[in-house]
């Protein structure tokens, strides 16, 4: 399996810049999501990576070698597309045979690769049907069999779920993952759905406007985004964020918040004293799952007191909107406890799961200014 490294990589439709400037780097047997809203260059990269789209400034390297000039059939990469891209004249086995086409592999042993990549997609007894005769989940799976039996170097996968209904795209989130374990395959996949992005990756790649903001594991970007689109981005539902000011109150520095009279002393080392509420603006965000609905919050948890607006039962766990002065707020109802709309709740959390943003830069305050020194 290949490494693949992009540096300095920069693509232009004429006056307009797409992709500014990314460094990335993918390890060998690594899987790494590209995620990020639409038009922020997430699939251009992937197609400079194929060789599909030529890059205007920067290094390609695929197993440390520079590929900018090579054809992407020089590449060994191979590449699962949206719209599957199968041929509906043929075969399932034709099309999975089909990049063995212009090889000189000898027949037999074109067919034993058709029949073992059929066998591991559990495609074996669908290899005399036509597309129109399969599901989008078989069709995508043709499409990834066609990609795997030419033993590419490394996947690229642009949205290849986007076409499929929520109950099929989970099935095949655990397919390629399962896939990509038993390969060990260097994976490149592009998603606009964070849900993808969170239970398939090994490192997640989050853009926005051409640009990366972070890097990182998973839980690395939903325990410590370094900015709020990220906090918001990463994250189902999205993180809560409350305008605030830096302030002091009976010699503690904190945050007071704009709604109401709360006043917050999260577990940050803040700098200076910041006099009533006239400091420097901040948001402090808590995500919903760490927001809980409380009958008797311990005192030194950060609690929010509401009315609930909307509730959504989702069997397990109930999610609740407050309503919180001015703003709303999602919280988590545990177990079965279902509210009432128009009751009166308390929302906790606990302080160490805070987070704090500068509202000028919207970039996080260090992560490790959040523990107790």
């Amino acid at each position: 399996m290949a490494t693949i490294a992009l540096e300095k990589l920069v693509k232009r439709y004429g006056p307009a810049t797409i992709v500014q400037g990314i460094d990335l780097s993918v390890a060998e047997g690594e899987f790494v999501v590209l995620v990020g809203p639409s038009g922020c260059g997430k699939s251009t990269t992937l197609r400079m990576i194929a060789g599909l789209e030529d890059a205007s400034e920067g290094v390609i390297r695929i197993d440390g070698r520079v590929v900018n000039q090579v054809e992407p059939k020089g590449r060994n990469i191979a590449m699962v597309f949206q719209n599957y891209a199968i041929y509906p004249h043929v075969t399932v086995a034709e099309n999975i045979g089909f990049g063995l086409y212009t090889s000189k592999l000898p027949k037999a042993e074109k067919q034993a690769r058709i029949q073992e990549v059929a066998r591991s997609l559990g495609l074996e007894a669908l290899l005399d049907r036509r597309p129109a005769q399969l599901s989008g989940g078989q069709r995508q799976r043709v499409a990834i069999g066609r990609a795997m039996v030419r033993n590419p170097s490394a996947f690229l996968f642009d949205e290849p779920l986007s076409n499929l209904d929520a109950q099929l795209r989970g099935q095949m989130r655990i397919e390629i993952k399962r896939l990509h374990q038993k390969l060990g395959a260097t994976s490149v996949f592009v998603t606009h759905d964070q849900v993808e992005a969170m239970t398939m990756a090994d490192r997640i790649v989050v853009m926005r406007e051409g640009r990366i903001l972070q890097i990182g594991a998973p839980m690395e970007l939903y325990e410590r985004p370094v900015d709020v689109f990220t906090a918001r981005f990463i994250g189902s539902p999205t993180m809560n964020l409350l305008p605030g000011a830096l302030a002091s109150r009976d010699g503690a520095d904190g945050v007071a918040l704009e709604d109401g009279d709360a006043f917050v002393r999260p577990p940050i080392a803040l700098v200076g004293n910041r006099a009533g509420g006239g400091g420097p603006k901040v948001l402090l965000g808590v995500r919903p799952h760490d927001l809980l609905l409380k009958a008797a919050p311990d005192s030194a948890a950060f609690t929010l007191s509401g009315t609930v607006a909307v509730v959504e039962t989702l069997g397990t766990e109930t999610l609740v909107h407050v309503d919180i002065g001015r703003r709303s707020v999602v919280g988590l109802a545990p177990g079965r406890i279902v509210p009432s709309p128009g009751q009166r709740v308390t929302l906790a959390a606990d302080p160490a799961a805070l987070h704090l943003f500068d509202a000028a830069t919207e970039r996080a305050f260090p992560r490790p200014l959040l523990q107790q020194p």
